[in-house]
């Protein structure tokens, strides 16, 4: 199992967690991502989706995704795995930190997913409904799983 990652991004959601959110973006992943076991991490007043997955990018054997999601439709899907990889894809307020970035939609690159403004990039991911979002992480997760590589989970494209 992947330890979840207890560091605190310096920029926070708005709004409670959107517990039927969650639960749609569970149905989602339970349906169409084999290789996943989602679950919320309390049924009656979750603060995270866990998402277990039984491999991982690149040479990882086992990662997680955890999803959180609010009622202002914030959002962020954290991948971590076994090797110590993190990034992540976010929706939220960031006080002008990341100025290259236009609006709130922004992406963490691997290896460590870190919250230096001259790291962060603009999301390929547009969407601020919970089920769009939801797939388009899964297709950017599966693209680069089936590359072996990271280059393509920001890119709003399939690769050649």
């Amino acid at each position: 199992m992947v330890k979840r990652d207890e560091t605190d991004e310096s920029h926070s959601l708005r709004g409670p967690i959107d517990r039927p959110a969650l639960l749609t973006i569970r149905d989602i992943i339970d349906r169409e991502e084999p290789l996943a076991a989602p679950s919320l991490d309390d049924y009656l007043n979750p603060t995270v989706l866990e998402v277990p997955l039984e491999d991982g990018l690149c040479h990882a054997e086992s990662a997680r995704i955890d999803v959180q999601w609010t009622t202002r439709a914030d959002y962020k899907f954290h991948y971590t795995d076994a090797d110590g990889v993190n990034f992540r894809w976010g929706k939220h307020s960031h006080d002008g930190d990341y100025i290259h970035v236009p609006g709130n939609e922004h992406y963490h690159p691997p290896p460590d997913a870190t919250a230096d403004p001259d790291d962060v990039e603009e999301s390929c991911i547009k969407q601020s409904v919970e089920a769009l979002v939801t797939r388009a992480v899964l297709k950017l997760w599966r693209i680069a799983y089936h590359a072996g590589s990271y280059d393509p989970l920001n890119a709003a494209s399939n690769p050649p």
